[in-house]
C-alpha cells in the first residue's frame, strides 16, 4: 500500500512539475505590442506646468528611446501607425533631508504627466495614462553629493534642462524626465 501511494505521489509530482514547466514564467524578450504596428510619431509634449524648458527634453528623450530600441520606427505624423501624445501637468520639488541649521540638503523632484497612444488609422486609443510620474532626488551644492541615479549614463543620455537656478536642480529635473520617458516608452512597447 505504501509503495502504491508513493508511486501515485510521484506521478502527481511529475505531472505538476510538467504543468509548471510548460506554463513557463511568462518572460519573453519579444515585444507584446501588436505586430501590425511598425511606426510611431511622437508629438511634442505640451507643458501646462508652471516650469519652463521641460517639454523639449521630454519629447527628445522619448523619441531617442524609440530610435535606440528600433522596434518602432520614428516617422512623421502622416506615415505613422501610432501617435503618441502627452502633457506635462506639474513639476514639484520638496525638501526631504535637512542639516543641523534646518537647510535643505536633499530634494525630491517629481514631474507629473499624462500620455496617450492612438492607432492613427482607426483613432482607437491603444493606451492612456492620466497620471505618470518621473522622479529623482538631488543634493544641494552644500551637501557635495550627486544623485547620479543613471549610473554613468547621465552625460550621454540626459536631456538638457537649463531653466533652474542651480545645476543640481537642472540635473534632477533631467533625471526625472529621463525616468518618465522610460515609463512612457515601456508602456508603449510592453502594453500588458
Amino acid at each position: 500500500m505504501a509503495s502504491s501511494f508513493l508511486t501515485r505521489g510521484a506521478v502527481w509530482a511529475l505531472a505538476l512539475a510538467g504543468m509548471i514547466a510548460s506554463a513557463g514564467c511568462g518572460y519573453t524578450t519579444k515585444s507584446t505590442l501588436d505586430e501590425k504596428y511598425q511606426s510611431i510619431y511622437v508629438a511634442a509634449f505640451k507643458n501646462v506646468s508652471k516650469q519652463y524648458d521641460l517639454q523639449a527634453p521630454l519629447t527628445n528623450a522619448v523619441t531617442r528611446k524609440f530610435i535606440t530600441d528600433g522596434r518602432l520606427q520614428v516617422v512623421s505624423a502622416g506615415e505613422a501607425d501610432l501617435l503618441l501624445e502627452g502633457v506635462i501637468n506639474d513639476y514639484r520639488v520638496k525638501g526631504i533631508t535637512y542639516d543641523e541649521e534646518d537647510e535643505v540638503t536633499q530634494f525630491l523632484c517629481v514631474v507629473l504627466a499624462s500620455a496617450r497612444l492612438t492607432d492613427r488609422a482607426t483613432g482607437k486609443v491603444v493606451w492612456e495614462e492620466k497620471v505618470m510620474a518621473g522622479e529623482t532626488s538631488f543634493y544641494t551644492r552644500a551637501a557635495g553629493q550627486s544623485s547620479d541615479r543613471l549610473r554613468g549614463n547621465a552625460e550621454a543620455f540626459l536631456p538638457s534642462v537649463r531653466s533652474f537656478a542651480s545645476e543640481e536642480e537642472n540635473r534632477g529635473a533631467s533625471e526625472a524626465l529621463e525616468q518618465l520617458a522610460s515609463d512612457i516608452f515601456y508602456r508603449t512597447v510592453e502594453p500588458w
